[in-house]
């Protein structure tokens, strides 16, 4: 959501900024609304003083005795014309919260331009790809080890779902586990175990509502299923008035997570780099305004990290515009290497969303001995994709005899095991 006293100050601002996505000038039609919309309350509270005043006018004619039919009829009058004023008026509004909730975040100065995902930036790179001619997909490796089943869960499910089994189940829980150590123990972030299911008014204010309805799992009773722990770590600030001196919180989760993937039809349909369910320990920083950007920064850091540790060749990207998320103002991509793809695949988005989702959630901060509130600023982050980063591990430590060894810092997760193999 926007500050609509912000847009009336300086639209071109903000019609440069949604120029840059792609969108003609928006100004002209939120000023009209809200322009028209102040009028019908205005005229509302006109009547109301008018009302008020008569009304009171009508009690001393009384009092001295006198005839106050001419100004009870002007009450009444004023009392049959609230109801349609007040419909004008609640419809307005809703017409200039619809437009205003369609709309993307203005984007940072610092995004490069660009329309799709090939004109992001590439700002650097660590570890060396795996490249060989005789290189098996993470579905053939699975498979072959009796350990990764899809026919089962598409028996079940459906398509877009998995079964995993024996060491690669222990392997994928052993990730998730991995990686909320580090960001607990060592990069600060604070653990939560959150809801699955989440009210409409928090999916709203994360960004997932009304724009990505269709991308969503609702259940029957109203509620939605998360799509990412985002919407639920970031919305534990929901309507809150913060300390800054507590600032920045940082907070992370494993959850499953699902999605519709209603826009990716034909897109990733072998295997599990696409599915409706699926796991991700999730980096959510609630900070000031000034320090947004650094905290961007930092938490792309802590998720690169992971990779590392985990010894996986990946290189990072800066998003262009037209591949910029809808919430996001600024967001990094850190994309591990899959081999049997012969490229980079996107493991991890790290954005700074500013206000944007502040706004919505109404979550404020204040300084110490300062009446005036401020709008916290909001980041997320894949801390990783577990099921992405199980793809990647499956893919680049696959041997010759289609074993797999485990990265050295999943050892102690994996009861020491060292390497999984086809038993039997």
């Amino acid at each position: 959501m926007f500050d609509l006293r912000a847009i009336r100050e300086n639209p071109d601002f903000f019609d440069k900024g949604w120029a840059r996505r792609g969108l003609k000038a928006q100004t002209p039609a939120i000023l009209s609304l809200d322009e028209q919309h102040r009028a019908v309350i205005t005229e509302m509270q006109d009547l109301q003083s008018e009302r008020n005043t008569v009304s009171k006018e009508i009690g001393k004619i009384k009092g001295q005795g006198g005839n106050a039919d001419a100004e009870m009829a002007r009450v009444a009058e004023i009392k049959e014309q609230m109801p349609a004023l007040e419909e004008k008026e609640r419809q307005l509004g809703e017409e200039l919260h619809t437009l205003l909730s369609s709309l993307p975040n203005i984007p940072d100065d610092a995004v490069p331009e660009g329309k799709e995902e090939d004109d992001n930036v590439e700002i650097r790179t660590w570890g060396e790809p795996k490249r060989a001619n005789d290189i098996k997909d993470h579905v053939d490796l699975g498979e072959s080890l009796g350990m990764v089943d899809f026919e089962t869960a598409a028996n079940m499910s459906g398509a877009r779902f998995v079964v995993l089994r024996k060491d690669i189940a222990r392997l994928e829980r052993a990730l998730g586990q991995f990686m909320l150590d580090v960001h607990t123990q060592e990069n600060g972030y604070t653990e939560l175990s959150v809801p699955l299911m989440v009210r409409e008014e928090c999916m709203y204010g994360t960004g997932q509502l009304p724009k990505f309805r269709e991308d969503q799992f609702q259940t029957t009773r109203g509620d939605w299923l998360i799509p990412t722990s985002e919407v639920a770590l970031t919305n534990t600030v929901r309507e809150q008035i913060l300390d800054a001196a507590d600032l920045p919180l940082r907070l992370t989760a494993y959850t499953p997570c699902f999605r519709q993937e209603a826009g990716s039809a034909g897109k990733d349909t072998r295997g599990m780099i696409r599915q409706h369910q699926f796991y991700k320990v999730e980096l959510v920083s609630i900070t000031t305004q000034e320090s947004s950007m650094e905290e961007l920064e930092r938490m792309t850091k802590c998720a690169e990290d992971i990779l590392q540790r985990l010894e996986i060749p990946y290189r990072t990207i800066i998003k262009c515009i037209g591949d910029t998320g809808f919430t996001a103002a600024k967001s990094y991509d850190i994309e591990a290497w899959v081999p049997s793809q012969n490229t980079y695949r996107e493991i991890s988005s790290c954005s700074t969303c500013g206000d944007f989702q502040a706004r919505r959630m109404k979550a404020r901060y204040r300084y110490a001995g300062e009446k005036e509130t401020h709008f916290v600023h909001t980041l997320n982050g894949s801390g990783v994709a577990v099921g992405r980063a199980l793809v990647a591990v499956l893919e680049n430590y696959q041997n010759a005899d289609g074993s797999i060894t485990v990265p050295k810092v999943l050892v102690p997760y994996m009861n020491g095991t060292t390497v999984i193999k086809k038993e039997g």
